[in-house]
């Protein structure tokens, strides 16, 4: 049996993901592009992936630049993760418009999102018709709280506060504020959808019970 890829997408799509924008910096400028393959990778050190078409045009920009951040975008952002799938002049020239400010490497923090991790790129592996990209994390922030990393292969990090109300870049090149913390924009069988509220429930092994800490799975 030929291998059905429509078939797996179908299945593929059971599982729910989250959407993020995978933005970067280059000689040649800013790019970014719509990704839902992201995870974390490892604690000790800090490693995130993503996976990027090979024939995307946003892949020279991220071999280039050697560095990428993934914004994890809020239920209100549907429309910039259309804008940064399509083909289109918007995305190519003007970055479609996105407000956006900078942590560490560089690569853009797109305004309103939910949380972030801007990483630098520290290996590169085949697969398939993707590319998986392997980055270390260099700054991370969600609800306008933000990790640095102080010097390259330093442990030490700096908390910021409020940093998503300073060094914003809007299309019009004025500061602008953020959008306040918003729900997370999911994808389940190919469409967006919203969290519901209606069911809350804590997982055992990452409740922490009093006088502990959660334990990760």
């Amino acid at each position: 049996m030929a291998l059905d890829t429509d078939f797996f997408r179908k299945v593929m799509g059971q599982f729910v993901t989250g959407v993020t924008i995978a933005t970067t910096r280059s000689q040649a400028g800013i790019a970014g592009l719509t990704v839902n393959s992201f995870t974390s990778v490892s604690l000790h050190p800090l490693l995130v992936l993503i996976c990027v078409d090979a024939r995307s045009q946003v892949l020279p920009f991220l071999r280039e630049g050697g560095v990428f951040a993934v914004n994890i975008l809020s239920q209100e952002q549907e429309t910039l993760s259309n804008g940064f799938a399509s083909q289109s002049e918007e995305r190519y020239v003007h970055f479609c418009h996105a407000s956006y400010h900078v942590a560490a490497t560089g690569s853009p923090i797109l305004d309103g999102n939910i949380g972030f991790i801007d990483a630098r790129v520290v290996a590169e592996y085949p697969g398939g018709d993707h590319v998986i990209l392997l980055g270390q994390v260099e700054a991370m922030g969600y609800e306008g709280h933000t990790l640095l990393l102080q010097g390259t292969n330093s442990e030490r990090w700096t908390l910021l506060e409020s940093t998503a109300e300073a060094n914003h870049t809007g299309s019009n090149g004025h500061s602008e504020n953020a959008r306040p913390q918003s729900s997370p924009l999911l994808y389940y069988q190919g469409r967006y959808h919203h969290l519901s509220r209606h069911y809350e429930h804590e997982h055992p092994e990452l409740s922490p019970t009093p006088g502990q800490h959660g334990k990760g799975i």
